[in-house]
């Protein structure tokens, strides 16, 4: 997918980063959207399709981790990734932002040159995977990896992107015990900082959606797929 077909939508209750942050991304070919509240977000979003979503936490009318619960219940966003922008770094606004199906999290103030790298880097997991290998059948679970869909035990399951390819990570080989680092630079990559409790709360999820025990976690070391 070439810059100049994909959408951003940028969403800040503040026009000077609105302004800013929009000025780099439109110069680096991107089209960019944007929104001041979370209500305008889950709207635009619903409109435009774009692919990804660059959101704040504090906002008006409607606040950031509702707007993004709001737009994961969109059947046509499931593969939109969607990055928090705040100045907010606690561990609980964090954990509630990955709950809520965020990708990642960048706080604020950053460069704008920082900001134009971790946005392509994210753009980078929208590269299609080898359709050859794209679908995985694992006992009553079924993922296909390019449609991004989860069928379990007949059942279709609708994933934010991070927890899809997780599971995905953990289910191309049932039995290994992948480490925390290993899944760290395959589904986030190196270029994007995230905290350590990162994979923790995308594994409790999972448990939460397919069963505590498709999942088991080696102490110290990392996670594997149980079949």
């Amino acid at each position: 997918m070439k810059k100049r077909d994909i959408k951003i939508l940028l969403v800040d209750d503040e026009p000077d980063i609105l302004e800013i942050v929009g000025y780099n991304l439109s110069t680096e070919g991107y089209q960019v959207i944007t929104a001041e509240n979370g209500v305008e977000a889950v709207k635009k979003a619903k409109k435009e399709k774009p692919q990804l979503i660059i959101l704040d936490v504090m906002m008006p009318e409607m606040d950031g981790i509702e707007a993004c619960e709001q737009i994961r219940k969109i059947p046509e966003l499931t593969d939109t990734i969607i990055t928090f922008l705040t100045a907010r770094g606690e561990d609980y606004s964090q954990m509630a932002g990955f709950d809520a199906g965020a990708d990642d999290y960048i706080t604020k103030p950053i460069k704008p040159k920082v900001l134009v790298s971790k946005v392509k880097a994210l753009l980078r997991r929208l590269k299609e995977e080898d359709a050859s290998d794209s679908v995985l059948k694992i006992g009553s679970l079924i993922i296909n990896r390019e449609e991004y869909k989860i069928s379990y035990k007949g059942e279709e399951i609708i994933l934010p992107r991070k927890e899809f390819e997780l599971l995905s990570l953990l289910a191309t080989k049932p039995g290994k015990v992948f480490k925390r680092e290993e899944i760290l630079d395959k589904v986030w990559g190196n270029e994007v900082v995230v905290g350590g409790r990162t994979i923790d709360v995308h594994i409790r999820k999972l448990r939460e959606k397919i069963g505590d025990k498709s999942f088991k976690t080696v102490k110290g070391v990392g996670y594997k797929f149980v079949d």
